[in-house]
């Protein structure tokens, strides 16, 4: 089983390294599923650790229609995820029908021109028709897709992703997360899932003041929790 850490810190990407992960998914602003973090964090976590870093690239919260403005903002911050030294950027984007939008295709030739792998992340979770989704993730020349089977958490969508496996994993890297944990981490290997992606945080003691938010680190006991289960796969 590969793992990948959803993480917002250089610590995080540290612990991962450590902890032999295969990436991790570098995000701002988790609490609104993600987005563009800042080049300095980028840059950080590649030269402290060994794991792969892919980027996220989502500037706006509330969805996954762009502007032809937000792919310029998006072709900027890919360059810059490039000269930080990612490996990969992570992004989505969907027209008003919530399909996969055609400007995909444009974006993934961008970024692998710069030498970059391309993950279709969790946008796919919205559109009406999966497999025809999927034939459009495809197509576009996408490295990886990460979903969690159209459903909110992952666990209730494993036999959605197991397809997707079945049908698509030996051209495509099928990644499953959300909401997954030491509770249901065995379920996804046994349906022949290879590659889980969760995040790993909880608060320290510091109390939240005049509306700043809450200092998070990297819960490593659910790390170690998860890592260490009896993980087996179908092929």
């Amino acid at each position: 089983m590969k793992f990948e850490l959803c993480t917002d810190t250089v610590e995080g990407a540290i612990i991962a390294d450590q902890f032999g992960f295969e990436s991790i998914e570098l995000c701002a602003a988790l609490s609104v599923g993600g987005l563009t973090p800042n080049f300095g964090l980028i840059k950080q976590c590649v030269d402290r650790s060994k794991v792969q870093v892919h980027v996220m690239i989502r500037h706006n919260e509330g969805g996954f229609q762009v502007t032809s403005d937000d792919l310029i903002l998006m072709r900027l911050d890919i360059q810059a995820a490039k000269k930080a030294g990612a490996h990969g950027v992570v992004f989505g984007i969907l027209d008003d029908r919530n399909e996969v939008a055609e400007t995909n295709k444009d974006m993934v030739q961008f970024a692998k021109e710069l030498g970059l792998k391309t993950t279709f992340h969790r946008a796919f979770d919205f559109v009406p028709d999966f497999r025809a989704a999927m034939q459009k993730v495809d197509a576009f020349g996408f490295d990886r897709l990460l979903t969690s089977g159209l459903q909110p958490k992952a666990e209730k969508g494993i036999a959605l992703i197991a397809e997707i496996q079945q049908n698509y994993g030996h051209k495509i890297q099928v990644i499953a997360g959300s909401g997954i944990d030491v509770g249901n981490a065995l379920k996804f290997s046994g349906s022949g899932i290879q590659y889980l992606h969760f995040t790993a945080r909880k608060p320290n003691s510091d109390i939240v003041q005049m509306g700043m938010g809450q200092r998070m680190v990297t819960d490593i006991e659910k790390i170690q929790q998860i890592i260490n289960l009896p993980f087996h796969y179908i092929n």
